[in-house]
């Protein structure tokens, strides 16, 4: 639902929503980076019960971010809250490498968070405002890339730079200060209030469908009005199992090896390995779910990614055949939660883009919470091997079933939204 005119794109937009996925995926490993170090050192104070707060309040500044400061695009516009949010979180991420103790640490990790947590839903909503009809499910892994080109990143500088903890959050906080000002200079508005009058025909295209003539007022208020509390239990749950399996695998999967008892540098590698799929995942994804339909793609990737992940709780002996095990599984678990947003991109009308998916991303986040305290219980009781794998394979089921009760199409009072299927 393109508000703009082919004329008018260019690669700009493309390129700083995918830099702002870069610095969520900073956002997802920088911590487990550090944490070891402070911990060691015991600086600021710092021990395990200190680390596990910090890393927990982290994730519920993301979370209220999503859920409370996302929607506002949809209100004021996606270039005007991108700016605020890569601004703030840029400024705290930099205050953070001069905190005190773990109390001031955690509090500016909290409001770090709160920009980060709607910089996704934001960029993503900008993104499929943005795009050429017909190419949702592409625009929306595509910019997700970002995401794990990001982590991965990170991992690799601090193996150059830690001890230097500090230096992790002046790094970056400073990229995001760099992006500023070529957000500010190169990121066009791409809310249909504020786009260009448009012509004859464009008065026809798809973009209008399912929007009043008069100024829509947004809100999750509006999540509660039929027909859209059924959808928002189905994506809520679907984001929850979702970043359930990508943050979970991605906290354990090494220790989920260990005690299987393959070598821990075995489960360092396949963690490379798992995230290097999900890159593949999400480029065939999105030109899967444009072509055949994001829901079809959806509920087939879910249930895959619950299948394999049930297939690596036997023991593979063979090094290429576990490389490749773990590899396919990365292809559909990672790209399974992005799908989520593209077809909320998609199921939503224009003018409430940026609340379902500040909704999704915002419930996701719990989900990110539950999964490693999951999965480290499991550890701690000495179960993980195999009874987490069968945990994560279960939520990839469960999500299944929650999108099964998704309409494909939501029907208003006046018109019906296509969504997912083309």
């Amino acid at each position: 639902m393109p508000t703009m005119t082919s004329a008018r794109r260019s690669q700009w937009p493309v390129w700083l929503c995918w830099l702002a996925m870069v610095l969520d995926g900073f956002d997802l490993v920088v911590l487990g980076t550090v944490i070891p170090t402070l911990i060691k050192t015991g600086e600021l104070g710092f021990d395990a019960v200190g680390a596990t707060f910090a890393a927990t309040i982290s994730l519920v500044g993301v979370g209220l971010g999503a859920l409370f400061i996302a929607p506002l695009s949809d209100k004021f516009g996606r270039r005007k809250l991108l700016i605020a949010c890569v601004a703030g979180f840029s400024l705290f991420t930099l205050a953070v490498a001069f905190a005190p103790n773990v109390a001031v640490f955690s509090a500016l990790r909290l409001l770090a968070g709160l920009g980060l947590g709607a910089c996704l839903p934001a960029a993503l909503a900008y993104m499929n405002d943005y795009a050429p009809a017909g190419s949702a499910g592409k625009s929306t892994t595509r910019t997700m890339t970002g995401y794990h080109v990001g982590a991965v990143a990170t991992a690799l500088l601090a193996i150059l730079i830690i001890p230097n903890w500090r230096l992790m959050f002046i790094i970056g906080g400073a990229a995001g200060l760099v992006l500023l000002p070529f957000l500010w200079a190169k990121l066009p508005e791409s809310l249909p209030q504020a786009a260009p009058a448009p012509s004859t025909d464009a008065a026809k295209a798809p973009a209008a469908v399912g929007r009043s003539t008069e100024e829509p007022k947004t809100g999750f208020r509006d999540l509660l009005r039929k027909p859209y509390p059924v959808v928002a239990v189905g994506i809520g749950i679907a984001s929850f199992m979702g970043l359930l399996l990508v943050y979970g695998l991605n906290t354990w999967l090494p220790q989920l090896m260990a005690a299987a008892g393959y070598p821990v540098s075995t489960g360092l590698t396949l963690l490379l390995v798992l995230n290097l799929g999900a890159v593949a995942g999400l480029f065939l994804a999105g030109v899967l779910a444009d072509k055949h339909g994001t829901k079809r793609i959806v509920l087939l990737w879910f249930g895959l990614s619950g299948v394999l992940l049930a297939i690596l709780s036997v023991k593979i002996q063979n090094e290429f055949l576990l490389n490749a095990a773990v590899f396919v599984t990365g292809v559909f678990v990672f790209s399974s939660q992005v799908l989520v947003y593209a077809w909320v991109s998609q199921l939503f009308p224009a003018h409430l883009r940026g609340t379902g998916l500040g909704f999704a991303a915002g419930v996701g986040r719990l989900g990110a919470i539950v999964g490693p305290a999951v999965t480290g219980t499991l550890v701690a009781v000495n179960i993980a091997y195999p009874a987490g794998f069968y945990v994560f394979a279960a939520a990839g089921l469960l999500a299944l079933v929650a999108l099964l009760v998704v309409p494909t199409h939501i029907h208003s009072d006046k018109k019906a939204v296509p969504a997912g299927e083309r």
